[in-house]
């Protein structure tokens, strides 16, 4: 299966599902990190300005990555509803991607 991941070295949330998502052998991984150039982070922007999805996030002060692709076109935040993964970090998250500081990235 082919995913396409939006994230950020420094979303937590991010660097575990894409550790999780590389072991995958049926996961084929296009990891498009926001943080890295401008164009992919104006790709990232025109799901973000344009998905209803993101309205919520939007609404929290979130980012709104780890943000998921999938071959058949379906979006999600949600990977773990699709492939079997353990997001479960190993230590406490570090809420460092919310404007409170309290939200998910």
């Amino acid at each position: 299966m082919k995913i396409t991941m939006y994230g950020a070295p420094i979303c937590p949330d991010c660097v575990i599902a894409k550790e999780q998502l590389m072991k995958r052998a049926d996961v084929e991984l296009d990891y498009r990190n926001i943080t890295e150039t401008t164009a992919v982070m104006k790709e990232f922007l025109a799901y973000r300005d344009k998905e209803a999805m993101f309205d919520e996030v939007k609404e929290g002060g979130r980012i709104g990555i780890p943000f998921f692709i999938l071959e058949d076109g379906t979006k999600t935040f949600e990977i773990e509803n699709y492939v079997d993964v353990d997001l479960t970090p190993v230590e406490p998250p570090v809420q460092a991607c919310s404007l409170d500081g309290k939200g998910h990235c």
